[in-house]
Order: C-alpha cells, then structure tokens, then sequence
C-alpha cells in the first residue's frame, strides 16, 4: 500500500469512519470513476487545485463530477487571483500526486470550498491518495471532517 493511500485509510480511521477504500482502476475523468463506482457523474468529487497568483498559496475546490469551475468565482471565494497549481506544488502541499488528491489527509491544511451540488448526495466518492483508488462518504460528514466551505463556485 502506498504512503498515500495509508495517509488516507489513516485519516478515515482517526475520525472513526470506515475503511471505504476500493480499487477504481485507472480512472482519469469523472465518467470513468462514476462507472467504476456503480454511482451518478455527479457523486464523484473532483478535487481541483489553484494556486494564488501573488501568494502562492493553494486553494483546494471540491465540485461534483460533471461541473466545472469557474475561475473568476474561485478567486473571488479566495481573495485574490488564481491558476493551476503544478504538480510539484501539489505534491509538496497535499502529499499527493494530481489524479490522486484526496480531500483529506493534506500533509499542510488549505482553505477549502466545497459544490453544494455533493450535499445533494447521501454518498460520494473522492480520491484516496492514488489515481488508482476512492473512498465513499457522506458528503456531510466529508464537510465537517475538513473543515470545507460550500460555496457557489461553478460555470
């Protein structure tokens, strides 16, 4: 098991959840993981990385499988302009490699928002640390666990 992957079954465990984690196969767009999951485009949490322009710092937005963010909502929500993270920042930040950031076990915590559209749900399915590998939860439960901020951040 990759460190990754039992930063994550560690964080489900320290918060007294199951151990969800399953195998999803090489899933590279929400469609792909919805069908490996058995669940609606919509329960997969999409975890989208920016980085602040002046400050550097990354934002972390979790949006529902089929919508997309918009740019100028997601900076505003973060107080100043933002790109793309790299994968370097990435890495260094979460501890995970992009494909595989999990909303939780970060190795440095980040403001993060979260699509209403994933309350919706009584279950989604997020990343566990590897591009290979999800969790399901209640999206509620998922909020308060990090400490996520719903916002209207969507196109």
């Amino acid at each position: 098991m990759s460190k990754s992957l039992k930063r994550v079954a560690r964080a489900l465990e320290e918060a007294g959840l199951p151990d969800t984690i399953m195998e999803a196969g090489e899933s590279r767009t929400a469609e792909q993981a919805a069908n490996a999951c058995g669940c609606a485009l919509d329960q997969i949490v999409k975890s989208i990385i920016f980085a602040g322009e002046e400050s550097g710092a990354i934002r972390l937005f979790l949006t529902a499988g089929g919508n997309r963010i918009c740019t100028a909502k997601a900076s505003a929500l973060a107080g100043e302009a933002l790109g793309r993270a790299d994968a370097n920042l990435v890495r260094a930040t979460t501890g995970f490699a992009i494909g595989g950031v999990s909303p939780l076990g970060h190795l440095s915590p980040s403001p993060i928002w979260m699509d209403p559209r994933l309350l919706e749900f009584d279950q989604v399915w997020a990343a566990a640390g590897t591009p290979r590998h999800v969790f399901s939860i209640d999206p509620q439960v998922l909020m308060k666990l990090i400490n996520a901020q719903p916002a209207d951040f969507v196109e």
